[in-house]
């Protein structure tokens, strides 16, 4: 496939996702600026990951339970929490609950969409495996960064720190569900798969229904209501 057209499919996917999650705040839009600024910690993220990964792999041997859960999913969530918790938690313009799942989207799609790049450049990749990796991949990367921007937000907002642990450990769970699945299931993986990332969808919306649900007319006499 021709490299423009190879960027299109690998880029379209994130971009569209991130279109979806921003329209879908109901009270008013994040800065565009702060929204590229995370997209962008996302993209260079990869770079750090990537020589960690490697690593880990040299130095624990392969596994797949510990690369899924560990060496992928564990490194990437809390390199993308940490950076998350330092550029907005304590910033003015982090001022209701959606907001953190928007900011938490951008720098999990920023991620997936080098990651994804990488993909298509490193092997050759047919148009169907690049759609499929836009449609499960990306799709997830999304879903794990709703988990975290919604407790994030709980944390922030209901002034419990507590909610970090869970901003961590439920996009790391989910993180390594997902790429447990790809590596131990041999047959019908795509299919097992697909009902994941339905009943992973299903949980993220909910979380989308109810930060929308506390952003409106948000003010710090109710947000005690954002514990439901």
């Amino acid at each position: 496939m021709q490299i423009l057209t190879i960027l299109c499919i690998a880029i379209a996917p994130s971009l569209a996702l991130l279109t979806y999650f921003y329209l879908k705040e109901s009270h008013s839009s994040e800065p565009i600026s702060m929204v590229m600024k995370l997209f962008l910690f996302g993209v260079l993220l990869v770079f750090p990951t990537m020589v960690i990964q490697r690593g880990l792999v040299l130095g624990l041997g392969e596994n797949d339970f510990l690369f899924s859960f560990v060496i992928s999913g564990g490194i990437e969530e809390f390199l993308k929490l940490f950076i998350l918790y330092y550029t907005i938690y304590n910033h003015h313009i982090f001022d209701s609950p959606y907001d953190g799942i928007v900011y938490g989207v951008s720098i999990s799609l920023g991620f997936a969409t080098l990651e994804n790049i990488i993909y298509a450049f490193s092997y050759s990749s047919s148009f169907f495996t690049l759609l499929l990796r836009g449609l499960l991949p990306i799709s997830g990367h999304a879903i794990f960064g709703v988990m975290m921007g919604f407790y994030i937000s709980k944390a922030k907002f209901l002034s419990q720190k507590r909610y970090l642990i869970l901003a961590l450990a439920l996009p790391i769970t989910w993180h390594g569900l997902f790429d447990y699945i790809m590596l131990v299931f041999q047959t019908n993986w795509i299919l097992i798969l697909v009902l994941f990332m339905a009943l992973l969808w299903i949980k993220g919306l909910r979380k989308v229904k109810q930060a929308n649900h506390y952003s409106a007319g948000f003010n710090v006499s109710n947000d005690k209501k954002f514990e439901v």
